[in-house]
């Protein structure tokens, strides 16, 4: 199994400081851990065994190595490993939830317990948006490719991410106008970073596709 740091979590770390919001970007990086784990030990259970794990701005990155046998297994219009898939992306928003649920029933002070839960509920709704490649566009690609195939979905995911991405970055257009927070930008671009990547992807697939049409 490889590790790896982002060097680009040191600059987001300056900035932070420079703006004196370090704290609410530690608690946030602490809860984006527990998340990933949610995700790491939903694919042990699953014996899905870990590949890399990177130390990213927003936490951690955890990939599994691909197994023959469950992309041969066929699941629906896919196969094993993307119904795998599915539950290790729904395990991470899930374990912030139980966090939410465990802070609330225990004797903490009730500004530490409002910051964890602040922190948790952030980090679940920031997860769950229907955005590829965060954890919610994700899913939703994997539940159409069970049901639509792999190429429907590639083609409907990227236009639910881009309508998303577009409103998203409205509305935080809007919440700057009122209050600016040097969090929103990086966010903001840190996600417009990923979206215009995996864009890219899907579009070289498509070509793929058409190119194997032309053949057969």
């Amino acid at each position: 199994m490889r590790f790896r740091i982002d060097l680009k979590l040191f600059l987001i770390i300056i900035i932070f400081l420079l703006t004196k919001q370090i704290h609410i970007y530690m608690i946030m990086m602490i809860f984006a851990f527990l998340h990933e784990l949610g995700h790491l030990l939903a694919g042990i259970i699953l014996k899905m065994k870990p590949k890399k794990i990177e130390i990213i701005p927003v936490g951690l990155s955890i990939s599994f190595e691909i197994s023959t046998k469950d992309i041969n297994k066929k699941i629906g219009k896919t196969n094993l490993l993307e119904l795998k898939k599915i539950f290790v992306l729904l395990a991470g928003p899930l374990t912030n939830i139980l966090a939410i649920l465990i802070v609330a029933n225990i004797p903490i002070g009730i500004m530490h317990k409002l910051e964890i839960i602040y922190a948790n509920g952030c980090i679940f709704l920031f997860n769950m948006l229907p955005i590829y490649p965060l954890d919610g566009g994700r899913i939703i690609k994997g539940i159409l490719e069970l049901k639509i195939g792999k190429r429907k979905a590639n083609q409907i995911t990227k236009k639910i991410t881009i309508i998303f991405t577009s409103m998203l970055t409205a509305v935080s257009i809007i919440i700057l106008y009122y209050n600016f927070n040097i969090a929103i930008i990086l966010i903001m671009l840190y996600i417009w970073i990923l979206v215009q990547k995996e864009i890219k992807l899907a579009n070289n697939k498509e070509k793929i596709y058409q190119i194997l049409e032309k053949n057969y």
